[in-house]
């Protein structure tokens, strides 16, 4: 198994946060029955998945159109990156990326943006834009981290019973370390690019 598609597999399982959706999705489907709640988290986890993928196939002509370099997508990307790593290592009062609203979510807020927020499809776009032979393998592990995400969120409410609030929530800021070196790696590629660009 090539090391890029791990790597590629971990950090959109970061970006992804499923253990930090947990609580999130466990308070706002708390009044479905089981099978509703199943049918909804798998629901909004396609959408979430047809949208990363769109954000994949079609990043590359995104930028061209709004003529925007990798260089600065690399740089963009790295400080959302490194603001909800840190939001995940010293969490507030509430879910990282804002309070969720009351009912039964369709789309909104849970396909996005809890699932696929603005790190996953920047993420995204520039794994595509960065090597796009790679297509293919880009979409394995796109696949197989939706598949991850819905699998954890699905059991969501056992995991948080087995496991508790004080390992879920230490799980998130392990999470949010090991996502703020990546982070960090992939803003400064994008810095080391530009300095380059300028040579």
């Amino acid at each position: 198994m090539p090391s890029e598609f791990v790597s590629a597999v971990v950090l959109l399982a970061l970006v992804t946060d499923p253990f930090g959706n947990v609580p999130l999705v466990n308070a706002m489907l708390a009044g479905l029955p089981p099978a509703r709640r199943r049918f909804v988290i798998l629901r909004e986890c396609a959408i979430a998945f047809a949208l990363l993928m769109a954000f994949m196939l079609g990043g590359h002509k995104f930028l061209e159109v709004m003529r925007l370099s990798e260089t600065s997508l690399s740089i963009a990307g790295g400080v959302i990156l490194f603001m909800i790593a840190i939001r995940m290592v010293f969490p507030g009062g509430e879910h990282v990326l804002g309070a969720a609203p009351e009912g039964e979510p369709f789309i909104v807020p849970l396909a996005i943006p809890f699932i696929a927020g603005p790190s996953a499809l920047a993420t995204v776009m520039l794994m595509a834009t960065r090597e796009p032979g790679k297509l293919a393998m880009w979409a394995l592990a796109i696949s197989v981290t939706m598949a991850l995400v819905a699998f954890v969120l699905v059991l969501g409410e056992r995991l948080q019973r087995l496991l508790g609030d004080r390992v879920m929530q230490a799980i998130e800021r392990l999470m949010g370390l090991i996502l703020t070196a990546m982070a960090v790696e992939m803003l400064l590629g994008g810095i080391r690019a530009f300095v380059e660009g300028l040579k």
